[in-house]
């Protein structure tokens, strides 16, 4: 049975430089907020081309070992288990690092060789080098506003990727999104991309996150399944962006105006 193709809707000419960049055998880098649909992009280039995609969440343990592989005890044995970037250097799949730039910096090192014209994965552990199925394509995303200097990637690992910036959609097209993901009303669609786009330039306001587009999804599924349009934008709208409980009160008080 054919697996449907996952939505996404272009907002520029990413899906273009990406066929190319993969073509070119160059590895990928997306940037943008969180939300902003860089793991649906990924998930549909992946099927697009046919291609097997594994993907690493990447977070502050992350190691070159969770990546590369490590030994393990079996029985009376030890033996060695490749590691999700391992197996997609030798079956040719397509890796996502999700938040490469939260991960350990022993991660950044270990695929430099294969995002210059070696494409070959060192192994020290092994004293192996292996290199990468014609097939493999490395991509990373990171968050460049949430880092904010701490936690950045340097130019020396940036220059080794192809990059394209993501953001939030336009009104119209951010609207289309809802409705094709949740079957909400268009109406309803359109009040959502309104509150969020309000919120999204009230920059007074501090918040570390905005409203993402996957915040609207969640908010467009609860109303579809009956769940009460201000109370909906409440939860999966207001909530998710902050503690500070005179921040949600007024932002309650404008989406319920909105809604």
């Amino acid at each position: 049975m054919e697996i449907p193709a996952p939505y996404y809707k272009p907002i520029a000419k990413e899906i273009e430089v990406f066929e190319h960049s993969y073509a070119q055998k160059l590895s990928f880098l997306l940037k943008g907020p969180t939300g902003t649909g860089k793991s649906r992009f990924i998930e549909f280039m992946a099927h697009r081309l046919g291609k097997k995609l594994t993907t690493v969440s990447c977070h502050e343990e992350t190691s070159s070992t969770d990546l590369i592989g490590r030994y393990i005890i079996k029985g009376a044995e030890t033996i060695w288990l490749d590691g999700p970037l391992t197996t997609a250097v030798k079956t040719g799949a397509i890796l996502y690092l999700d938040e490469i730039a939260e991960a350990r910096p022993d991660v950044i090192v270990a695929i430099h060789s294969l995002t210059d014209h070696r494409r070959e994965l060192f192994i020290d552990k092994l004293g192996e080098t292996i290199k990468a199925h014609q097939d493999f394509m490395l991509v990373a995303s990171f968050n460049p506003g949430y880092q904010r200097g701490f936690k950045e990637l340097k130019p020396s690992t940036r220059q080794r990727f192809v990059a394209v910036s993501f953001n939030y959609p336009e009104a119209k097209l951010e609207a289309d999104i809802l409705v094709n993901e949740t079957n909400i009303l268009e109406a309803d669609a359109k009040k959502l991309v309104n509150i969020a786009n309000k919120i999204r330039n009230l920059t007074e306001l501090g918040l570390t996150e905005t409203v993402s587009t996957r915040l609207l999804v969640d908010a467009a599924k609860l109303i579809r399944s009956g769940l009460p349009k201000r109370l909906a934008v409440h939860v999966a709208v207001v909530e998710p962006l902050t503690d500070d409980t005179e921040i949600v009160s007024a932002l309650n008080d404008l989406c319920d105006l909105m809604i």
